[in-house]
C-alpha cells in the first residue's frame, strides 16, 4: 500500500513539473542536469536529449548557456538569479534555489526559468510610443506658439468693421466656416482671429495649404498614416493635421485645390467627425472646428462638377466675404504706419514716408492686397538709404500707376505687335498679382492653364517655378 501511495506521489509531482509554464530544470550539485520539462524546451528552443546528463559549465563553454549558476547557488546556500541568453534569441529570468537533504547538505539545485522576452519587447515598445506620445506633444506645442498672439486687423473702413463684428459674433459658436476673398486679403489673420476668439483657443491652431501640398501627399499629411501604408513611411506611423488639431482648429487654405477623391473622405470627417489613417483600420474620433478659405468661385466649380456640391455646403455654413484692398481705401494708411512700426522694430530702422508717397500709395489698385502692401513696406524699409522714403524710392508699377489705363502703360507710338505684347504682359502681371495661382489666370484671362503658365514665368517670375 505504502509503494502504492510513492507512485502516485511520483506521478503527481510529475504532473506538475510538467504543467508548469515556466520552465524547470532540475541539476544535481556537480552541476550535472538530470531534467527538463516541456516548457523549457518551448522557452530556449533546447531540446531535452542535447543537456540532460550534461554539467552546466559545458553547456556554457559551448554557448548554449550565458550563465552557469549551480557553484552560486551552492555557495550562497539560497536563491540566486541572473538573466540567462540562449541560442535562439529568447532571455529569460533564471532563479536557482537549493534542495537540502536529511543531514542539511545540498542534495540538488532547481532552477526556475521564466521568458522575459516579450516583457522587453513590450516594455521597449511602451518606450517607443512613450517617446512618440513627447514628440506628438512638442510638435502640437510647436504649432501652437507658432500662432500663439490674437492677429492685429487693422479696420478703419466701415467694411471691415462690419466684417469683424461679423467675425467676433460667429467666433463664439462652433459652426464650419467658409472665408472667400482675392489672394492677399487676409483669409489667414482671420481664420486666426475667430479661433482666438473662440472657446477653443487655448488649443491647437493648424493650417493646412490645400494647393502647396502635392496630390500623392495631401491625404496622409492631412489624415496620417499607420507603419508600412507605402514606400518611406516612417516606422511608427504618423499622425495628420486632424489629430494634431483635435480640440482646435484647422484651417484648410485653398480647399477649391483639394482633389475630388479627398473630398469624400473630408465630408465624412466633417459629418461623423472622425476618419481612417492611409493604410489603417482603426477609427479615430476627433473634435475639431473647420474653417476653410478660397480665392475662387465655388459656386462654379460646383457647377462644373469640379468640387462637391454637399462638401460645399457642408463648409459653407457661415461664409465670411473679406474685400479687396482697393474697396477699403480707408484701411490703406492705416495697415502702412501699421507695417512701418512692425519692421521698424524687427530691423531696428526708423523711417517716414513723404506726403506724396503716401498719395501714391491710396491710389494704387492693390492687386496683390494687404500681402502686397505688407510686402512692400518692407522693401521700403531696408532698400532705401535716407530715413525719408520718397516717390523715387517706389516700384515702377506703382510709380507709374494710372487707374484709368489699368496699369497699361505705353510711353510713345511702337509697332502694333510690341504694343500687344505690352498689354498681354500687364494683364498677365495683374492677374497674376491679384490671385496668386495659374488656374485662376487662366480662368480670367480666357487662357488654358498651361499657358498661363508659361506666360507668368515669361513676364512675372522669369525662370523661378511658380508655386
Amino acid at each position: 500500500m505504502s509503494y502504492s501511495l510513492d507512485l502516485d506521489e511520483f506521478d503527481e509531482l510529475n504532473a506538475v513539473i510538467e504543467s508548469s509554464y515556466d520552465g524547470i530544470v532540475i541539476a544535481r550539485r556537480d552541476g550535472t542536469i538530470e531534467r527538463v520539462n516541456a516548457s523549457y524546451e518551448r522557452i530556449t528552443g533546447i531540446k531535452k536529449h542535447e543537456i540532460v546528463g550534461r554539467r552546466g559549465k559545458d553547456l556554457v563553454a559551448q554557448g548554449i548557456l550565458s550563465e552557469y549558476l549551480t557553484d552560486r547557488v551552492i555557495e550562497a546556500k539560497g536563491p540566486v538569479a541572473v538573466v540567462q541568453h540562449y541560442k535562439n534569441g529568447q532571455k529569460a529570468i533564471l532563479i536557482g534555489s537549493p534542495v537540502f537533504n536529511k543531514m542539511g547538505e545540498i542534495a540538488k539545485v532547481v532552477f526556475n526559468v521564466r521568458d522575459i522576452t516579450q516583457v522587453d519587447f513590450l516594455r521597449e515598445q511602451l518606450k517607443e510610443k512613450i517617446a512618440l506620445t513627447e514628440r506628438y506633444q512638442r510638435e502640437v506645442e510647436l504649432l501652437r506658439t507658432e500662432h500663439s498672439e490674437l492677429p492685429e486687423i487693422v479696420a478703419q473702413s466701415p467694411k471691415m468693421v462690419e466684417l469683424l463684428e461679423l467675425v467676433k459674433a460667429v467666433a463664439t459658436v462652433d459652426a464650419t466656416v467658409l472665408m472667400l476673398g482675392e489672394s492677399g486679403v487676409g483669409k489667414g489673420e482671420i481664420a486666426k482671429t475667430i479661433h482666438y476668439l473662440s472657446f477653443r483657443h487655448d488649443q491647437p491652431f493648424i493650417k493646412v495649404n490645400c494647393g502647396a501640398i502635392p496630390e500623392a501627399l495631401l491625404e496622409s499629411e492631412l489624415f496620417g498614416y499607420e507603419e508600412g501604408a507605402f514606400s518611406g513611411a516612417k516606422k511608427q506611423g504618423k499622425p495628420g493635421m486632424f489629430e494634431l488639431a483635435h480640440r482646435g482648429t484647422i484651417f484648410l487654405d485653398e480647399i477649391s485645390e483639394l482633389p475630388l477623391a479627398l473630398q469624400v473622405k473630408l465630408l465624412h470627417a466633417l459629418q461623423e467627425k472622425e476618419f481612417i489613417r492611409v493604410g489603417g483600420t482603426k477609427t479615430i474620433k476627433v473634435d475639431v472646428r473647420i474653417i476653410s478659405a478660397t480665392n475662387r468661385d465655388m459656386k462654379k466649380l460646383v457647377a462644373e462638377s469640379k468640387f462637391r456640391e454637399d462638401l460645399y455646403y457642408r463648409l459653407n455654413v457661415v461664409p465670411i466675404l473679406i474685400p479687396p484692398l482697393r474697396d477699403r481705401t480707408e484701411d490703406i494708411i492705416p495697415l502702412l504706419q501699421h507695417f512701418l512700426s512692425k519692421f521698424a522694430d524687427r530691423y531696428s530702422v526708423k523711417k517716414t514716408f513723404t506726403p506724396e508717397v503716401l498719395e501714391i500709395l491710396k491710389r494704387y489698385n492693390w492687386p496683390g492686397n494687404v500681402r502686397e502692401l505688407e510686402h512692400i513696406v518692407e522693401r521700403m524699409l531696408v532698400t532705401p538709404t535716407q530715413n525719408v522714403i520718397t516717390e523715387g524710392d517706389l516700384p515702377d508699377n506703382i510709380r507709374n500707376f494710372n487707374p484709368e489705363l489699368a496699369q497699361i502703360i505705353i510711353p510713345d507710338l511702337i509697332p502694333l505687335k510690341n504694343a500687344l505684347e505690352e498689354v498681354e504682359k500687364n494683364l498677365v502681371t495683374l492677374a497674376f498679382k491679384r490671385y496668386g495661382n495659374t488656374y485662376k489666370v487662366a480662368e480670367v484671362l480666357g487662357i488654358s492653364q498651361p499657358t498661363a503658365y508659361r506666360k507668368i514665368r515669361q513676364y512675372v517670375t522669369g525662370e523661378k517655378e511658380i508655386e
